[in-house]
């Protein structure tokens, strides 16, 4: 069940919708309480957990993702395979897992954790801020993509060379290269030194 716009509402079990609420953490990561999910993102900006996964195929590729152009924040850049918010009291694994499989169709293979990068990035266009404590993940996708038109415009595999091509002449998310320079360990350690990365 994709819900990402951040005016979305969810059914509960007694049938009434509630607004999609995020953890929000301190500087530690330890939750301190949730926030109402577009509220969490005006500025300033309010400190949320949040996911970042990186997927590679067999030839140590990575796969970006192009966000769809109706997404409320950052519509039709690219970025990492799949990011977003748990769910209050979701494990950042699980939600990572969900995500993926929502948005891209797919279920990661050997999906491990990565570390963690806290970051402040606001979003010129939209005016609203990326304030996250974020958990990555790095994986394999094995499998061919089914893809939520709602959620992806287009998606690309990539090497490191193709990355920098691309990067410097298309519009990429705010938080790209930071969750991907502090994934860079895992990432090498998964895809070998052949890779590149």
């Amino acid at each position: 069940m994709p819900i990402t716009p951040a005016t979305a509402m969810h059914g509960s079990l007694n049938g009434t919708t509630e607004a999609i609420l995020l953890e929000l953490v301190d500087e530690d990561g330890t939750t301190i309480g949730t926030a109402e999910k577009l509220s969490a993102h005006q500025p300033p900006g309010q400190l949320h957990r949040a996911f970042s996964v990186f997927l590679f195929d067999e030839r140590g590729r990575l796969l970006l993702q192009q966000r769809a152009l109706g997404k409320y924040h950052s519509p039709g850049v690219w970025s990492n395979t799949c990011c977003g918010h748990p769910y209050p009291s979701e494990s950042p694994f699980a939600a990572a897992a969900r995500r993926t499989y929502e948005e891209l169709g797919v279920s990661p293979a050997l999906l491990g954790e990565a570390g963690t990068v806290r970051y402040n990035h606001p979003d010129p266009a939209s005016g609203l801020v990326e304030q996250e404590f974020n958990h990555l993940f790095v994986g394999l996708v094995q499998a061919p993509l089914r893809l939520d038109p709602a959620e992806v415009a287009a998606t690309a595999f990539v090497t490191p060379a193709e990355l920098a091509e691309r990067h410097a002449k298309d519009t990429f998310s705010s938080w790209f290269m930071t969750v991907l320079d502090a994934a860079r360990p895992a990432v090498r350690e998964l895809t070998g030194p052949s890779a590149g990365w």
